[in-house]
């Protein structure tokens, strides 16, 4: 058969799309090829002056085919972002401006990776240094779904049986209500749980703020309302990493409800009867956690130092 010949236009599309295809390959090579050994999720504890051990939370991420960026929980406040985050010989090294601090430095973060364990110093806003170490996070993926026991109560709406404050408790029972009536300590199951699905019902007064922390790491956070802050950070969110899917919530003073279930790391929440967020991941520890041991069980926390808040009718239905 004879061929005709290739107009130019042809030959410009055929060389256009010749250029396309090689570019592709070799740019899907290039990120491919890429790799650092900083990358993923870290469960760090930080130590400092006094001892005294705070949880923390890093995530590093490729950007392009290249750069690493990453997220980063201090001992408070939400998840931050890092513009950039350097490693070179093992030496890892950013810097972030402050949240919550009152300060106005950068929070600065060095370390030294050595197999899958990193070690470093972070200097604070206010110009303190505390020591640092970190393991990687573990996936906590299950392979089945779970077979659920009968929901129990956790919270016998007598007294604080099953329960211990982190410091001088202010928490009374009256009439089935658990209360804090100003801020001071939160509140702790002596149980600990792995994956469960929770109910519990509470009501914030205006101005007020507290949370439910899922094994004691993961904040489902509790205020009144306010709209002045990021979704992931208000009612209805895991505390600086997934925000609800829409506004569910009642007015402040009105009794409310959380329906939690926790597999892993995977969560669904429906807040007063509305499914907020359905099957998502959490990341990491949020800001407050006890501690930055995702792999054990951990208890229920009900955050008591935002000032008031009530909670009733408080159930727990465990994995078996």
């Amino acid at each position: 058969m004879k061929r005709l010949p290739l107009s130019g236009t042809s030959v410009k599309l055929l060389s256009l799309s010749m250029f396309m295809f090689f570019f592709s390959i070799n740019s899907n090579a290039q990120h491919q090829q890429f790799y650092s050994p900083i990358m993923g999720r870290w469960d760090i504890t930080i130590t400092a002056d006094n001892g005294k051990q705070y949880p923390s939370w890093l995530e590093v991420t490729l950007s392009g085919n290249s750069m690493l960026v990453g997220r980063f929980v201090a001992s408070g406040g939400s998840a931050r972002p890092i513009a950039h985050v350097y490693f070179n010989d093992n030496k890892l090294s950013f810097s972030i401006p402050p949240q919550w601090e009152q300060e106005t430095n950068d929070l600065k973060v060095e370390g030294t990776l050595q197999g899958d364990n990193l070690t470093g110093t972070m200097v604070s806003p206010a110009g303190k240094t505390a020591n640092w170490t970190a393991v990687r996070a573990p996936s906590l993926k299950r392979t089945k779904e779970p077979a659920w026991g009968k929901p129990e109560p956790i919270f016998n709406g007598k007294d604080l049986t099953g329960w211990h404050a982190l410091g001088n408790n202010q928490w009374v029972v009256e009439n089935g209500v658990l209360k804090s009536p100003h801020s001071g300590a939160n509140l702790v199951t002596d149980k600990t749980y792995n994956d469960f699905k929770l109910h519990i019902e509470f009501r914030c007064p205006e101005g007020s703020n507290s949370g439910v922390y899922l094994r004691g790491r993961y904040e489902m956070q509790i205020e009144d309302g306010d709209t002045t802050h990021p979704a992931f950070d208000r009612l209805g969110g895991i505390y600086g990493f997934i925000e609800p899917s829409e506004d569910a919530g009642k007015k402040a003073d009105e009794w409310q409800s959380y329906d939690v279930t926790l597999v892993g790391r995977m969560v669904t929440v429906a807040l007063n009867g509305k499914t907020i967020i359905c099957n998502r991941e959490i990341p990491g520890v949020t800001g407050g956690a006890l501690d930055s041991k995702e792999g054990e069980p951990g208890p229920l926390q009900i955050q008591g130092d935002h000032g008031p808040i009530e909670y009733r009718n408080i159930t727990m239905a465990e994995a078996k």
